[in-house]
């Protein structure tokens, strides 16, 4: 199984290195959460693409999505825009940090305007079970009780919140650092990848990084969007079309916890002074991680809204 998907994906990328498209175009920040969104509304049943865009189309930054994507296809590109929308209110100034800043004024259409940060994660021990208490972070609460408002009719103002953070949410918790805490020295805590630096020769652009950083980067370069976009996406589907399609959030998260027990950090203890650098081998491992955590965020997430949209208009 492992030759055949290499095999579908070579044969992929040659195809798009044919069309004039870096292979470079394949990443996990934006463009990741990009990936996941694109793969997602190609696996949706036509009901539930109808009902998603319906609902984007009535949240507070629909404009603003709208004037990214273009008129073109706009509700599959509007779809794909709102998937970075977590990410980047944690640098607008409209929304605050409870208990960093002040509060902003409330807007129409938005419940709060709080930036939720914790909701992106959920930092597990890694030196016991899945079953210890998280240290921080809300991931493990927050995708049942979005994937329970997407799928409740009438209640449109909490589904137009919603929806945005579940197709956010999809790809962070399919991101094996998002949910884990490396025992360190001295009683010291790893939080996600966030204390470990590593150099990496792999990536000229930031050759010195956290681990967490490796990581979110390993998909390409946040500006990937476009026709670059779709072929990349296409292409990681078609390598890993047969993954398990599981909608259960706690899945998602429970399977990340265990890569990051086993695969996600270097050989070099986190706590030596001397930065590991990235092996080859170590990169090519990640990046098949990487590949397949993308996909199965894409393809868990049109399960989700497929459960969740397909009959709603029959409802309203």
């Amino acid at each position: 199984m492992k030759n055949t998907n290499r095999a579908i994906l070579l044969a992929a990328l040659a195809a798009i290195l044919c069309a004039g498209i870096s292979p470079a175009a394949w990443a996990w920040n934006a463009a990741g959460h990009r990936l996941v969104a694109a793969i997602a509304w190609n696996e949706m049943q036509p009901k539930a693409r109808e009902e998603a865009a319906r609902l984007l189309r009535r949240h507070p930054d629909y404009p603003r999505w709208l004037k990214r994507a273009g008129a073109e296809d706009a509700d599959r590109r509007v779809f794909i825009e709102a998937s970075t929308w977590p990410d980047e209110i944690r640098k607008d100034a409209r929304f605050h940090s409870t208990g960093k800043d002040e509060p902003t004024p409330a807007l129409p259409g938005f419940p709060d305007m709080e930036r939720r940060s914790d909701w992106h994660y959920v930092s597990i021990p890694l030196d016991a079970g899945f079953e210890n208490k998280p240290l921080s972070g809300q991931l493990d609460r927050r995708l049942p009780e979005l994937i329970e408002t997407l799928r409740t009719p009438d209640s449109d103002p909490e589904r137009i919140y919603a929806l945005p953070w579940m197709i956010h949410l999809a790809g962070d918790s399919h991101q094996p650092l998002h949910a884990s805490a490396y025992p360190g020295a001295a009683g010291r805590w790893d939080k996600l990848g966030n204390g470990l630096q590593v150099r990496n020769p792999f990536n000229p652009r930031k050759p010195v990084s956290t681990l967490h950083a490796f990581w979110d980067d390993l998909p390409g370069p946040p500006s990937l969007r476009g026709d670059r976009l779709d072929a990349a996406a296409l292409a990681l589907a078609a390598a890993h079309a047969r993954v398990n399609r599981s909608t259960d959030g706690q899945r998602w998260i429970k399977e990340s916890w265990q890569l990051a027990r086993k695969k996600a950090y270097p050989p070099t203890p986190p706590e030596s002074e001397t930065p590991p650098e990235i092996t080859e081998a170590f990169y090519e491992a990640s990046r098949e991680i990487a590949d397949r955590r993308v996909a199965q965020a894409g393809f868990r997430l049109a399960e989700v809204l497929n459960a969740a949209f397909a009959d709603r208009q029959d409802q309203r």
